[in-house]
């Protein structure tokens, strides 16, 4: 196998963390300076690498050691909620290629939660579909979320690259990174027809439930517990990019196989005392913890079974035992009031189980043992468990 030019590969491994750089520091100068605040809604372009001099010369050196070159941009999903910069792109991936080799740079970017982001692989209509076998290129192929990782300096045959310190931990995020975006043109179609509630109670209820999620997502990543937005807070998130501001409580959901004994002492010290706990790990566990000023935290454990899963409900004065059926579904990452959380990836899907085909108009009056289309009678806790089963605080 040819080899290469070490500081020709260097330069290129380089690039993409030095493109991030360039665009954050390009982005704020001209799109959140001061000086440009009466100009925001002029600002249409961006700055791509080769059209600075600092990179060209890095592309005319690739050239000149043989290379061809191809750089794929997409939409910059930060600026997706800026009616005046929504549509705005950037560099997302670059293709270098030689005859017997190819580079493929993925493009990291920093994201409001405090993590790294990849757009997605997608070739446009007038792009060369045979500049390399595009079907072996397997990573970045779809938008990818990743905790920011620490970085070591290491040298492979005498060339010193940078790589993640604990490259398993990476490896691991690869196959779990799958990104959805908040759906900013569904939300603003949404409250068009339905007025937000910028009332003072609904901004400060949204306030303490962002507070509340936060506060849920550190505690739960102390523990090494797999979670996402369940319920009406996905339902929030999925159809107008927010908290709903009339749900009064926060909603979780978590994999039965996923519960640690841990979870209740847990949130206890975080300063949620536990306000009721329904069924057992063996079922229907469901879990509700006391937040400020009556916002709860619900936890919902589901339970797989071969052609769905399925989460418990228990009424405590009766004992009734319900059932909630959802197709199967797998995990997804979005960004969500500034934190990095999942959501179902077949997200419809999920939505409509738990509100029916009309889940876009909103429905204030909520009985959670009927109205749900997806709920179920499942029989009765025997009073001989109920102390076990059925337990207020």
């Amino acid at each position: 196998m040819l080899r290469l030019n070490q500081n020709v590969v260097l330069a290129l491994l380089t690039l993409a963390s030095s493109l991030f750089l360039l665009f954050q520091l390009y982005y704020y100068k001209l799109y959140l300076s001061p000086k440009n605040g009466s100009a925001f809604s002029k600002l249409k372009g961006t700055l791509t690498a080769q059209e600075s001099p600092r990179w060209l010369s890095l592309f005319q050196a690739a050239e000149k050691m043989g290379f061809q070159w191809l750089e794929i941009q997409g939409k910059d999903p930060r600026l997706e909620g800026m009616v005046d910069l929504s549509g705005t792109e950037i560099p997302l991936h670059y293709i270098f290629k030689l005859p017997a080799h190819t580079i493929h740079l993925v493009v990291f970017y920093e994201r409001s939660g405090n993590y790294l982001w990849h757009g997605p692989l997608r070739l446009r209509q007038h792009m060369d579909r045979t500049f390399v076998h595009f079907r072996k290129l397997h990573y970045g192929r779809n938008p990818g979320a990743y905790d920011k990782p620490e970085l070591m300096l290491i040298s492979v045959d005498g060339l010193k690259v940078k790589i993640p310190k604990d490259v398993s931990r990476f490896l691991e995020e690869m196959s779990e990174s799958r990104v959805l975006e908040c759906r900013y043109k569904e939300a603003k179609s949404f409250f068009q027809l339905y007025p937000d509630d910028v009332s003072l109670d609904g901004v400060e209820f949204r306030k303490k439930a962002k507070s509340l999620l936060h506060l849920a997502l550190i505690t739960l990543n102390s523990l090494g517990v797999k979670f996402w937005m369940s319920s009406g807070t996905c339902l929030g998130w999925y159809r107008q990019c927010n908290i709903i501001p009339y749900s009064k409580d926060v909603d979780l959901g978590i994999f039965i196989q996923d519960y640690k004994s841990d979870i209740i002492p847990a949130f206890q010290k975080a300063g949620l005392p536990l306000k009721h706990k329904f069924g057992k790990v063996e079922d229907s566990l469901e879990l509700s913890f006391q937040g400020a000023d009556d916002v709860k935290l619900d936890i919902f454990f589901f339970y797989e079974e071969a052609d769905h899963v399925w989460n418990g409900g228990t009424q405590a004065k009766s004992g009734k035992k319900y059932k909630y059926l959802f197709p199967k579904f797998t995990l997804c990452w979005t960004e969500f009031l500034e934190i990095k959380v999942r959501v179902p990836c077949e997200t419809l899907g999920y939505i409509e189980a738990n509100y029916g085909k009309n889940w876009d108009v909103p429905v204030k009056e909520w009985d959670w043992k009927s109205s749900p289309p997806n709920v179920l009678p499942n029989g009765m806790w025997h009073v001989d468990e109920w102390d076990d089963v059925i337990q207020l605080y």
